[in-house]
Parts: structure tokens; C-alpha cells; sequence
């Protein structure tokens, strides 16, 4: 872990905005009393990113534009449909979870009942039964979280590679993780 920085958040933050707005960073570097690079390593990456998406924000605007204004309202339709698709499956994916866990610990809880001495008897397999039912069941609702996250992590993966990828292929993604 590295030294505490002499600039409060509140400071860098300061710093960030100043440096987007097109601030040289060797003057905040003097005015701060840090040194160039260390605004740089803070700074780089971030605010190439933060252009980058401003530019995806502003071709995608003006491709909007570009459209009959039909087209355009239809667009505008068809992203805020993504965007609430998205938003049900990440709240159903977290319902879907709460309601694995919740199984999961009612499963266990039944565990108890078995009889480590006979294991077989009528009230241990009744118990086992049970246990059995709760445990496929949670692991079914589990299925949807578990396939949110893994399209998610394969999103990040590839924006991490530099594969641009169009705007819904995260829900594109995750349907193709569904069950069937």
C-alpha cells in the first residue's frame, strides 16, 4: 500500500475536472504541490475514458440525429425497452439470489434433523428428502444471477481487451445465458 496522499478527495476530484476541462496538468501539478506524475497515474486512464465515452455520446447523438424523426422516436423507444429489460433482469437476478440464499439456509437448517447415528432411518430420510428438494430448488434460482454475472464479467473482460462492443450486447449476452 502506498504513502497517504497530501490532497484530500475532495482535491483530486478538483484536479479531475480541472484536467477535463482542458487544464494543463503540469500547472495543477505546481499549484497543488504534487508532482506531474503522480496526477498523471491518478488521471490517465480515467480521463481518456471519460473522452472516450463523451465521444461515443456525442456519434451516438448525432446518428440520432441523422434519422428521420420516426426513426428517431423508434430508437429512443427501443433503448429505454433495453434499459427496463435490463433493469427487471438485474432485479429479478437479485430476487432470484435472495431466494437461493434463503433455500440454501432452510436447507441447512433441515440438515440438523438428520441422525448422524442412522442416517437411513425414516425421519433421517425424510430430512434428506427435504434437504434434496430445497437445495435443487435454490440452485435453480440461482441460475439467472449466476449467468447476470457471467455475461457481466465477460462484458468487462472484453472491454478490458479494447473489443468495442454495441450497446445491448449485454442483454444479448445474458439471454444467451438463459436456461432454456
Amino acid at each position: 500500500m502506498g504513502r497517504k496522499s497530501k490532497l484530500s478527495e475532495r482535491q483530486w476530484q478538483e484536479i479531475g475536472r480541472r484536467l477535463l476541462a482542458g487544464e494543463k496538468g503540469r500547472a495543477l501539478a505546481k499549484e497543488y504541490g504534487v508532482s506531474e506524475a503522480a496526477i498523471r497515474a491518478r488521471f490517465s486512464a480515467q480521463n481518456a475514458e471519460i473522452k472516450s465515452v463523451a465521444n461515443q455520446i456525442v456519434a451516438t447523438e448525432s446518428a440520432l440525429k441523422s434519422l428521420p424523426i420516426s426513426a428517431q422516436i423508434a430508437a429512443q423507444d427501443l433503448a429505454a425497452q433495453l434499459r427496463s429489460i435490463s433493469g427487471h433482469l438485474a432485479g429479478a437476478a437479485n430476487f432470484s439470489a435472495a431466494t437461493a440464499h434463503r433455500l440454501a439456509g432452510i436447507a441447512h437448517a433441515k440438515v440438523q434433523e438428520i441422525d448422524d447415528a442412522a442416517p437411513f432411518g425414516e425421519k433421517s430420510m425424510e430430512a434428506l428428502k427435504v434437504v434434496a428438494v430445497l437445495t435443487k430448488t435454490a440452485n435453480e434460482a440461482g441460475v439467472l444471477p449466476t449467468n447476470l454475472v457471467a455475461a457481466n464479467k465477460d462484458m468487462v473482460r472484453a472491454a478490458n481487451a479494447g473489443d468495442a462492443q454495441e450497446p445491448g450486447q449485454l442483454l444479448a449476452e445474458l439471454v444467451a445465458h438463459l436456461p432454456d
